[in-house]
């Protein structure tokens, strides 16, 4: 007898135990009483009432992250492909999500293989395949407005895979190769383009240089042959002004040393002579002389009788 207000005891610790409850960060507790909507509890500590209140759903607030398995959708072109996506969401609303619709994660997927497919079949294959932004974009607003009844708040959608058919994937292969092999061949062209005409600019420089260097060439032979025509004039003058300075000179001593006008004559003609060097065809002897020139004549002549 005296164990049974130990166990009531005991029994009465625990059910009030049972009735704290601690939530956690980022977590919200839907309470219902009697089967009805009650509160929701934020974090801290709190108590329920025993047997009539309970804790019908543990939320985390924290944005989540579902990846759905890949969904075949056609495009407006008749192509069937298979695209997989990712969506990124938030509970606002715990009671919402707990009372808006019967599991929200699935009923989110349905909505989305059906957005999808709404999107692509507007699309063709090539606008399908380079506009994952803008299908990103249109997916996101159209989810968000509608799990909005839900208490869900989409924040983001993105296009994990996109899976054309095999002979899709073959051809655009093919295509991809063609435009490689294109734009090798293009640049193989321009670079033997821009070879040529550096070789071409390379011959044309060198063919400048060559008829600069015989330029030059020839205006240093030509000053040279100047110079040394003008070296030979200036030594020709020069031996004959040193010619006609030393007849002067002879003549000079001859005069001062009383030699007769027929002496003087006789000199002047050796001059004359001398100075046509045997070169000259025609000299042009003044009378005197040509007179002298006679008497000579005479004079050797009487000599030989």
């Amino acid at each position: 007898m005296e164990l049974i207000p130990i166990i009531i005891l005991v029994i009465v610790v625990i059910v009030i135990l049972s009735c704290i409850n601690v939530v956690p960060q980022a977590k919200a507790y839907v309470v219902e009483r009697l089967g009805g909507y009650q509160a929701t509890w934020g974090v801290g500590i709190h108590f329920k009432m025993p047997l009539v209140d309970r804790v019908a759903k543990r939320v985390i607030l924290k944005e989540q992250v579902v990846d759905f398995p890949p969904q075949p959708v056609i495009t407006k072109d008749n192509v069937t492909m298979r695209i997989d996506t990712v969506i990124f969401f938030q509970i606002t609303d715990p009671k919402l999500y707990c009372y808006g619709v019967d599991n929200p994660i699935v009923a989110i997927e349905n909505l989305t293989a059906t957005t999808l497919r709404n999107i692509i079949g507007e699309l063709e294959l090539d606008e399908t395949l380079t506009s994952r932004e803008t299908i990103n974009t249109k997916m996101r607003a159209s989810l968000d407005s509608a799990t909005d009844p839900w208490g869900i708040k989409v924040n983001r959608v993105e296009l994990k895979n996109i899976i054309p058919p095999a002979a899709i994937q073959d051809a655009m292969e093919k295509q991809m190769k063609a435009e490689r092999e294109k734009r090798e061949s293009i640049l193989r062209s321009q670079g033997e383009k821009e070879s040529a005409i550096l070789v071409a600019q390379g011959k044309k420089e060198a063919a400048i240089l060559d008829a600069e260097a015989d330029k030059a060439s020839a205006i240093l032979i030509a000053e040279a042959k100047k110079e040394a025509t003008i070296r030979e004039a200036e030594g020709q003058a020069q031996a004959i002004l040193a010619v006609q300075k030393a007849n002067a000179d002879g003549l000079r001593m001859l005069n001062e040393a009383g030699a007769t006008n027929e002496v003087l004559q006789l000199k002047g003609l050796e001059a004359f002579s001398k100075a046509a060097d045997g070169k000259a065809t025609k000299i042009i002897i003044p009378s005197e002389l040509q007179s002298l020139a006679g008497l000579v004549t005479s004079v050797k002549e009487m000599a030989k009788e």
